[in-house]
């Protein structure tokens, strides 16, 4: 004769089973639903939000692979983890920070409170000043000048076979966490942001939007406004 749970003991059944079912051991059909019920509604909600930051920075982050030696879809990658794909504060209007990266950019900062190590895996908060930027379009082509640096070149297209290469390049050198490299490929591999890492997609970028980049104001414009900044910069310098 089977002996029937009390609510307690079914409730805790539950929850041992969700538990087997995150370290990888099967649980029944029921937890297994409710799981995938949320995991899927959670995916949706992110997947949403992450697209949208995407379409917003994909022909700026494809142009500056080209330009750069850089994969865009490691870039892109580091965007939407490093800030949270644009929801964090200091990603957010009016500083467009991506990347976390501290000092000043042409004499623009914010100071945000931040939390370091002191060496011995002891942590403690400090304000910082950040850089802050008119545009996701300006910390984009910033951060790429910071991985121009010979520091990162086991991250550049050239001395790299694949974008996985690059974001182990990454990992112990950007950023401390091990899993660094594992996070950024999953992304990439989400969001088939490979799709980005070819010149035909930044031309294809740029020709679709109908704009231009336009260094004068950190973003993309019409030629028309491009020409007439042009302009106004070589009278400038003529004066």
């Amino acid at each position: 004769m089977t002996k029937r749970l009390s609510k307690k003991q079914r409730r805790l059944l539950l929850q041992v089973m969700s538990l087997m079912t995150v370290v990888g051991i099967g649980a029944t059909a029921l937890i297994t639903k409710f799981q995938s019920t949320r995991a899927d509604t959670q995916t949706e909600v992110v997947t949403d939000s992450t697209a949208s930051f995407i379409n917003s920075i994909a022909g700026t982050a494809s142009q500056i692979g080209q330009t750069y030696d850089l994969y865009a879809s490691v870039l892109m990658a580091q965007a939407i983890l490093e800030s949270n794909s644009g929801q964090s504060e200091l990603a957010s209007a009016p500083y467009y920070n991506l990347f976390g990266i501290k000092g000043d950019y042409n004499g623009n900062s914010v100071t945000m409170k931040t939390w370091e190590d002191d060496g011995s895996g002891n942590t403690y908060q400090i304000d910082a000043a950040f850089r802050a930027y008119g545009s996701y379009a300006e910390s984009l082509y910033d951060y790429a000048a910071v991985l121009s640096s010979s520091t990162y070149a086991g991250v550049w297209k050239s001395n790299t076979s694949s974008y996985q290469d690059a974001t182990a390049a990454l990992t112990g050198l950007y950023a401390t966490d091990s899993n660094y490299a594992a996070k950024l490929n999953n992304i990439i591999a989400t969001y088939n942001l490979t799709a980005y890492d070819t010149a035909s997609a930044a031309t294809s970028s740029a020709t679709t939007s109908g704009t231009v980049w336009n260094s004068h104001r950190g973003t993309y414009t019409d030629t028309a406004t491009l020409a007439e900044d042009e302009a106004w910069a070589t009278q400038a310098q003529s004066e």
